[in-house]
C-alpha cells in the first residue's frame, strides 16, 4: 500500500473513532421546543426520542380538540427537525462537511 493509501486509511479510522464518540454523546444531547406560545413543550434527544412532554391546561378546550392536536403535531415535528439539525450541525463538525448516509 502506498504511503498516501495509508494516511488516507489513517485518517478515515480516526474520522470513524470520533463520529462513534460523538453519536454516543448525541444521544445525551437534549433540547426543548414548544408549540403555541409555550402552551406545547416538548424535550427530545439527539436520536429524535421525545423524553419529556407538558400540556398547558390552558389549551384544554374539549369542544375544540382539532387545534389541540395541530398544537401537538407542530410541537413534535418542530422537535424532531431541531433535533436533526442539531445532530446535523455536529456530526458537520466531524466530518468536514461531507454527508455521510447512516450515520444518524
Amino acid at each position: 500500500m502506498s504511503k498516501n493509501m495509508n494516511q488516507i486509511m489513517k485518517q478515515a479510522q480516526q474520522m470513524q473513532t470520533k463520529i462513534s464518540m460523538l453519536q454516543k454523546e448525541l444521544e445525551t444531547r437534549e433540547l426543548e421546543t414548544s408549540s403555541g406560545g409555550g402552551m406545547i413543550k416538548i424535550k427530545i434527544n439527539g436520536k429524535q426520542q421525545i423524553l419529556n412532554f407538558s400540556i398547558n391546561g390552558e389549551c384544554v378546550d374539549p369542544h375544540d380538540i382539532s387545534s389541540l392536536e395541530e398544537l401537538i403535531k407542530t410541537a413534535v415535528n418542530q422537535a424532531i427537525s431541531e433535533s436533526k439539525e442539531m445532530v446535523s450541525s455536529a456530526m458537520g463538525k466531524v466530518t468536514g462537511g461531507l454527508n455521510i448516509p447512516g450515520l444518524f
